[in-house]
């Protein structure tokens, strides 16, 4: 995951990770708005919150140039991966020649 957080510092974002939901807030320090004419960047306080699939974990985060990146991985258990089975031919199923059932004989 990508966010353009341009103006935030690492101090300034948080990211929780809790039950499948990720959430990052960004909330600024409020500077005086004193000597500027106009701010091109806003510092509004933010909040997104992503609802991630099941098994999946956050793996790390970084903050370059102004875009917070968010590394997933996605983790199955081997207990749930898909897994081959073999087919077999009829053949192979009976090993012995089938057996034969007799009845005694009518008199």
């Amino acid at each position: 995951i990508s966010i353009a957080v341009a103006g935030f510092a690492q101090d300034d974002l948080d990211i929780t990770f809790q039950s499948n939901l990720l959430t990052v807030t960004g909330k600024k320090q409020e500077a005086s708005a004193e000597g500027y004419l106009h701010r091109g960047i806003a510092g509004r306080p933010f909040e997104h919150r992503f609802e991630l699939a099941d098994h999946v974990r956050v793996n790390g985060a970084e903050l370059n140039n102004g875009l917070l990146s968010i590394e997933l991985v996605r983790e199955i258990p081997e207990a749930l991966k898909p897994r081959k089975i073999s087919i077999q031919s009829a053949a192979a199923l009976t090993s012995a020649a089938p057996a034969q059932i007799e009845a005694p004989k009518a008199a």
